[in-house]
């Protein structure tokens, strides 16, 4: 078992240098893609922490997968989304009844 631990380990960090290879690819690209984007990756890290007791803000887990702050990687690469992008989002996340 700790060999898979390992193994997963390593893909994510893989999937998180591959993510940072392509800071062309916009998180809303990847939201209408795939269904996830990076801050999904820090709000699970976030999640997954608390379930082991371990208290990680969300400023920090964005940091690990940014590999820099999160507002530094916005003004940086984020470019804003177009009509198109937000329709196609909005389309596939329909606002949910409370």
């Amino acid at each position: 078992m700790d060999k898979e631990i390992a193994i997963q380990a390593a893909v994510f960090r893989r999937l998180l240098a591959h993510l940072d290879s392509r800071k062309d690819v916009q998180n809303i690209e990847l939201m209408n893609l795939a269904g996830f984007c990076r801050n999904c990756f820090s709000k699970w890290t976030v999640a997954e922490a608390e379930k082991l007791g371990v208290n990680i803000d969300i400023e920090t887990a964005r940091e690990q997968v940014y590999g820099m702050p999160y507002s530094q990687w916005k003004e940086k690469h984020q470019l804003p989304a177009s009509e198109e992008q937000m329709a196609k989002f909005n389309a596939l996340n329909p606002p949910k009844n409370k």
